[in-house]
């Protein structure tokens, strides 16, 4: 879960998870997780994803306005990050692929700390 020890921004986040190797975009597409930037432009099962670590983050002046950003590893060894709406307005098809990973078992590796 995400660390307590200071605030944090989605964007210095994701500058942090860059520089420690999670560089690929991903988003979710018909149940399968899929690469923006990899030039295969594979796809991925929940079965063949790892969450290593995810960070919530509210809006400022609605807190109502919160968001979810993943770090994920693949069984291949590619690593990125997926960020979608959490709560209220959460995307249905992202929340529904990681209940499934987290349903299998593959949450919070951690091991990138």
């Amino acid at each position: 879960m995400q660390d307590k020890e200071e605030e944090r921004s989605l964007i210095n986040v994701e500058k942090k998870l860059s520089s420690d190797g999670f560089s690929e975009d991903f988003t979710v597409r018909e149940g399968r997780l899929c690469s923006f930037n990899s030039e295969n432009k594979k796809t991925y099962g929940p079965e063949e994803v790892t969450i290593v670590d995810f960070y919530r983050f509210e809006g400022e002046s609605d807190p109502d306005d919160m968001s979810i950003l993943y770090a994920i590893e693949c069984n291949d060894g590619l690593r990125g990050t997926i960020s979608s709406a959490y709560g209220t307005y959460a995307e249905s098809d992202t929340l529904e692929f990681f209940t499934k990973v987290e349903d299998l078992g593959k949450n919070l590796k951690k091991a990138h700390k």
